[in-house]
């Protein structure tokens, strides 16, 4: 059995995909786990409980989640994989910006490393460079963030670059308390970015000048976390928000969240992820956790998870 978490990003959504900097952070309360078993009959059996797929590979659309990284981990291992059976479960909520795509897949690789006895596939680079060619299926033109940060399982600052991303992971001056609240919405990544793009495509001055700002908020605000400034974490988180505002990735429900947070006594909010749905995140103290939380309920949240961050 081998799990993968589900990830937030704290800073520099959609930026990243301009090669501005972002931050991310693991969410180790929710996990996808893959387990694989031998079978008894003939083939590779791929099973979902939770999103009722039982079949068979050689049934399988290749674009089909479990399929693809079956097949992605079979072309790096350039030999046939023996009949087995892959389950899959996991209780990060889809769609949502949490990752959910990005931990099946790495738990799944991690697994049939360990199932196949190929350990060099197992490697959290080799698991995230796999994990990164199954999400170019699923969201087209990928950051590269959601595969990098479920396969370290660390806060991770990165930067999309060539030849070679930028990957750091760095410590937290203090522990960061964040819930992160669900509008219930359903969001397509892929198409949430393609339509960023298109808008850059036709205004590049002014997205151009969006992405600069969140990129120099994400560098700010890895030195505020380093040294565990709570108050300019906040601050930023706000900043950030207002400019994803700007770039219209954001939704009536979203900011309803966020504006609730706030105003709770929330140090600072905004959306994590794609948005126009899925998640948004507050940052809070031991002290205004539950006041926050209950905010966020009484203003729609579908489901409010808590997550620390610490080394």
């Amino acid at each position: 059995m081998q799990t993968a978490p589900g990830k937030v990003i704290l800073f520099g959504e959609h930026a990243v995909v301009y090669g501005r900097p972002a931050i991310a952070a693991p969410v180790t309360q929710v996990r996808a786990t893959a387990v694989i078993s031998p079978n008894p009959q003939a083939g590779i059996r791929l099973q979902a409980p939770d999103l009722n797929t039982d079949i068979m590979l050689t049934e399988a659309n290749p674009e089909d989640p479990l399929a693809a990284a079956v097949l992605q981990f079979q072309q790096a291992a350039a030999r046939p994989l023996p009949d087995f059976i892959l389950t899959v479960t996991s209780s990060i909520p889809i769609a949502s910006g949490l990752g959910s795509g990005a931990a099946i897949t790495a738990a799944i690789i991690r697994a049939l490393a360990h199932y196949t006895g190929l350990r060099h596939l197992a490697s959290n680079e080799r698991v995230s460079a796999l994990t990164y060619e199954v999400e170019k299926i699923h969201h087209g033109t990928p950051s590269g963030i959601d595969n990098t940060v479920v396969s370290f399982e660390q806060l991770v600052y990165f930067v999309r670059q060539q030849p070679q991303n930028r990957i750091e992971t760095f410590p937290v001056g203090r522990p960061l308390h964040l819930l992160v609240a669900d509008t219930g919405i359903r969001s397509s990544t892929k198409a949430v970015v393609m339509d960023v793009r298109q808008q850059w495509q036709e205004n590049p001055t002014r997205f151009e000048a969006l992405f600069d700002g969140c990129g120099q908020i994400a560098r700010t605000a890895r030195t505020a976390i380093e040294t565990g400034d709570w108050e300019t974490i906040g601050r930023l988180m706000n900043e950030n928000h207002a400019l994803l505002q700007e770039m219209t990735v954001s939704s009536p429900e979203l900011d309803r969240l966020v504006t609730a947070a706030r105003e709770a006594g929330a140090l600072g909010a905004k959306l994590s992820g794609a948005g126009r749905g899925g998640n948004m995140i507050a940052l809070v103290t031991p002290e205004t956790k539950t006041a926050v939380s209950h905010a966020l309920h009484q203003a729609g949240a579908q489901n409010v998870l808590t997550s620390t961050i610490q080394n």
